[in-house]
C-alpha cells in the first residue's frame, strides 16, 4: 500500500462553517484560530457567504487559510477568489471547477466518492481529494483507495468525522478532515464552539503522534 502524505498546507483540519452569518464571522473565526484550526471553509449556501469570507480573511492572521465550500460552477470559483478565498471545496468532481481553481492559484478540494472520481480530479490538477460522503465510502472502501491513489495526494474524509472515529481514519491513511456539524452550527455559542474545537484539535494531534510512533 502507498503511504500517503498530506498536500494540505495547514494543520490538516478544515472547519466547515455552513450557515455562518457575516455578523458572527469575525468572532467565530478568532475562536477557531485560537483553538488551533488554520483552515476555515464557508459553504456558498450560507447567508452572504462572500461577505463572511472577506471578513474572515481580513480578521485572521496570514497563516490562516480561508476558503469557499459547496462550489459548483466556474463563476462561483471566480467570485470566491475575488472575495479572498484561497481554497475551493466542492461536493462533486467537476473538472472545469478544478481547472479554474488551479488557474487562479487556489487549492482545489473536490468531492470524490469513487477512485475514478479521484483520478479525474487529480488529472484536472487537484492535489487533495475530499472523500465525500466518508460514511458512505466507509473505512474498508477507503483503505482500498490508498493502494492506488498516488502517495503525494492528500486524502480528506468529510462527513461523520468526530473525536471518536478520527484515529481509525488516520490509521487507514487519512491526511486531514473536514469537520462540519460536530464542530459548528449557526447560533452555537462561542464557549461551546471553543470546547468542541479544542477537543477536535487535540484528538487530531494525538492520532498523528500515535501514527508517527507506530
Amino acid at each position: 500500500m502507498n503511504e500517503p502524505h498530506t498536500a494540505l498546507k495547514t494543520d490538516g483540519l478544515v472547519a466547515i462553517l455552513r450557515g455562518l452569518h457575516p455578523s458572527e464571522a469575525k468572532a467565530v473565526g478568532e475562536v477557531l484560530y485560537a483553538s488551533g484550526f488554520r483552515s476555515l471553509e464557508v459553504p456558498l449556501n450560507s447567508p452572504e457567504p462572500l461577505k463572511s469570507i472577506e471578513i474572515l480573511r481580513s480578521a485572521l492572521p496570514a497563516d490562516a487559510v480561508v476558503g469557499a465550500g459547496t462550489v459548483l460552477t466556474v463563476e462561483q470559483v471566480r467570485s470566491s477568489h475575488a472575495a479572498g478565498s484561497q481554497i475551493i471545496v466542492s461536493p462533486n468532481t467537476n473538472v472545469s471547477v478544478i481547472r479554474e481553481t488551479v488557474a487562479l492559484g487556489m487549492e482545489s478540494f473536490p468531492g470524490t466518492a469513487t477512485p475514478s472520481n479521484a483520478f479525474d480530479a487529480i488529472e484536472a490538477g487537484a492535489q487533495n481529494v475530499k472523500i465525500f460522503p466518508a460514511e458512505q465510502v466507509g473505512l474498508a472502501g477507503f483503505k482500498a483507495w490508498t493502494a492506488v491513489i498516488p502517495a503525494e495526494i492528500g486524502l480528506i474524509p468529510v462527513g461523520g468525522i468526530n473525536e471518536d472515529n478520527m484515529a481509525q481514519w488516520v490509521q487507514a491513511g487519512a491526511t486531514g478532515f473536514g469537520i462540519g456539524s460536530s464542530l459548528y452550527k449557526s447560533g452555537r455559542n462561542l464557549e461551546e464552539l471553543k470546547t468542541r474545537a479544542e477537543s477536535l484539535v487535540t484528538a487530531y494531534q494525538t492520532t498523528h503522534e500515535m501514527r508517527k510512533s507506530a
